[in-house]
C-alpha cells in the first residue's frame, strides 16, 4: 500500500516495525517511509513488514496477549506488595554501646533476608535513602513496579554475644 504526500509528490510506503527503532517508532506502529529506505534498510534487516490487513491484525492479537500478561502480572505483584508489607525482617549486626553499627546495612542485606523468607526482592528494590548505621527500627520501601510499592519493617538489632 502507498500513498502520496502533498509535499513532494513522491510515493510513501507504508509499513509495520518489526521492532523498536529509535528514530522512527515502536515496534507494531504503521509507519511511512520512502520506497528506498524500505527497500534498501528496513525489510531486508527484517525491522519491518508490509502493513496488510492480517499483518495489523496479528500485532492487535499480540498487543492483547501481552496486556493481558501484564495484568496478571501486576495482581501477583499487588498480592505480593500486601503480604510483605505486613512482614518484617531482622538484621544483626555488630555495634558500639551507643547503637553505632561498625558496618552499614544496605539493600544487598536487606534483599537476602527477604529472600531467605521467600520472597523474590532483588537489591535493586529496596529503596534506601542511605545506608542503616545504627541499631533502629526503619521503614523501607520496596518497589516491585513502577506501579506497585510497599514498605516493610527492617530491625537492626545488635549480634548476640556468647
Amino acid at each position: 500500500m502507498s500513498t502520496t504526500t502533498k509535499q513532494t509528490g513522491r510515493r510513501n510506503v507504508e509499513l509495520m516495525l518489526a521492532e523498536d527503532i529509535p528514530t522512527l517508532g515502536k515496534q507494531g506502529e504503521i509507519v511511512q517511509v520512502r520506497p528506498g529506505y524500505a527497500r534498501n534498510f528496513l525489510l531486508p534487516q527484517g525491522l519491518a513488514t508490509v502493513a496488510t490487513a492480517h499483518n495489523k491484525m496479528m500485532v492487535e492479537k499480540h498487543r492483547a496477549r501481552i496486556a493481558e500478561i501484564a495484568k496478571k502480572k501486576l495482581q501477583e505483584l499487588r498480592k505480593l506488595a500486601d503480604i510483605v508489607g505486613k512482614y518484617s525482617v531482622t538484621i544483626e549486626a555488630h555495634a558500639n554501646e551507643e547503637g553505632h553499627l561498625y558496618g552499614s546495612i544496605g539493600a544487598p542485606e536487606i534483599s537476602k533476608q527477604l529472600k531467605t523468607a521467600g520472597f523474590d526482592i532483588t537489591p535493586d528494590m529496596v529503596r534506601l535513602d542511605g545506608p542503616l548505621k545504627e541499631l533502629a527500627m526503619y521503614t523501607v520501601k520496596i518497589r516491585l513496579h513502577e506501579e506497585v510499592e510497599t514498605e516493610c519493617k527492617v530491625w537492626v538489632v545488635p549480634t548476640a554475644t556468647k
